[in-house]
């Protein structure tokens, strides 16, 4: 490994000779002691929190210094090298390791690696399933889960007695990582992409080629139906259970098909009304904490005869259903978003729009055919898109199987 080459992998059935068993404190030591984050050079200093870290990742997202956080308290130093770990939840895995001299919060650790042991591969291990589980089991007790110094000294491990080989397995699930970061990061680029097209094709900024004249605008009632909660029939006391699509649903996809529809209701379980999902219906998020959050949009790509939804999904049935993939993006624009957020009233602790506001939101779109172009356009990037994620999902389950074979003994590397 060190010499650029990839190391080969020899599975092993039993834990290797060359491996001992070693507890936390053999491996590592959390430095004791804080300084003052107004003071220099400290307050200079990056100053990590637990929600700087993006769950399971091992590397910081959020990067402000103390005086751009206001920090007042006490915090301790970490040393570059080190790890930096949040003693609070540890079931979320919030750890990092620090690429410069910085500050971290009294929430977390700063976690030097002992002489003879790799900084990267006690991340890894750190990260590892084995360790967050016994974190986790150790640090329920009432109030906040917490880890602290002494229950870390139950944790043991078997790894390499060789820094080399600590070294070769850290390198290679570095090596995962960064595959894992570069999908991450032109999966984001995508989206940013797709995201500008949106807006201006959507809205007529832009036009495909061959395609001119005006949009048309309309109300929501002249385009389809909109409708509240079912109106079908009631469910009965007694029926088999059936499927429910609730504004979660529709707040987390752009497309809604059965196997979002996970949900199961009967009669004593939810208020809703049986009704019949139709290809193209598109659902509405008609209430929410907030007003941004408010008619988020999906729309159903197939026909569902025995379902249900609840009383926080609006309906819109289209007169006419040509591209669904223009109508699962139209919805998104700012000046529907906009609209949204006028109408929403102050409902308690929630903001909602009535049905009746919903008739008269207003949308303006191209004749059938532009509608038909703008939709395959916005296809073939979501299709892009879906690809990556697809590959983003291959290789996290990779790395999983690295760490599991790696961190074990399980597989060596020549």
């Amino acid at each position: 490994m060190m010499d650029g080459s990839s190391p080969k992998a020899t599975p092993m059935l039993v834990t290797p000779s060359e491996w001992s068993e070693n507890s936390f404190y053999d491996l590592a030591k959390i430095t004791s002691g804080q300084v003052d984050p107004r003071k220099a050079p400290y307050n200079s200093m990056i100053l990590v929190a637990p929600d700087h870290i993006r769950t399971g990742s091992g590397r910081i997202d959020q990067r402000l210094t103390a005086i751009q956080q206001g920090a007042i308290s006490g915090k301790y130093l970490v040393k570059k090298g080190e790890v930096i770990y949040s003693k609070i939840r540890p079931n979320l895995q919030k750890l990092a390791l620090a690429d410069e001299d910085c500050l971290c919060s009294a929430d977390m650790y700063p976690v030097a690696a002992k002489e003879g042991v790799s900084a990267l591969f006690l991340k890894y291990l750190m990260l590892s399933a084995p360790f967050t589980e016994f974190a986790t089991s150790v640090s329920v007790r009432s109030g906040m889960p917490k880890i602290n110094r002494q229950e870390l000294a139950h944790f043991s491990a078997v790894v390499p007695d060789s820094y080399e080989e600590q070294e070769a397995i850290a390198e290679a699930l570095s090596d995962a990582d960064a595959l894992i970061e570069e999908l991450e990061r032109l999966i984001l680029k995508k989206r940013l992409i797709k995201q500008g097209a949106m807006q201006s094709l959507l809205t007529a900024e832009r036009r495909l080629p061959g395609f001119s004249g005006e949009w048309k605008r309309y109300r929501l009632s002249e385009i389809g139906e909109v409708t509240g909660s079912g109106v079908d029939k009631k469910i009965v006391e007694g029926e088999q259970p059936i499927r429910l699509l609730n504004y979660t649903d529709v707040y987390r996809e752009q497309y809604i098909t059965g196997r979002i529809l996970h949900h199961w209701v009967t009669a004593s379980e939810q208020k809703a009304r049986r009704c019949r999902i139709r290809n193209g219906d598109i659902f509405f998020t008609p209430t929410s904490e907030t007003p941004d959050d408010i008619a988020r949009s999906a729309v159903a790509l197939e026909d569902i005869e025995d379902a249900a939804y609840s009383y926080h999904v609006v309906k819109l049935r289209l007169n006419k259903v040509d591209s669904r993939d223009f109508w699962a993006h139209i919805f998104e624009t700012e000046d529907f978003r906009r609209q949204a957020r006028l109408n929403a009233d102050g409902s308690g602790t929630r903001y909602v729009v009535t049905l009746r506001k919903f008739r008269n939101m207003e949308i303006s779109i191209p004749n059938e055919t532009e509608r038909e172009a703008i939709g395959e356009t916005l296809r073939d990037m979501s299709a892009e898109i879906h690809a990556l994620v697809t590959r983003l999902e291959k290789a996290r389950q990779v790395k999983d199987g690295m760490m599991q074979n790696l961190l074990t003994g399980r597989i060596r590397l020549d």
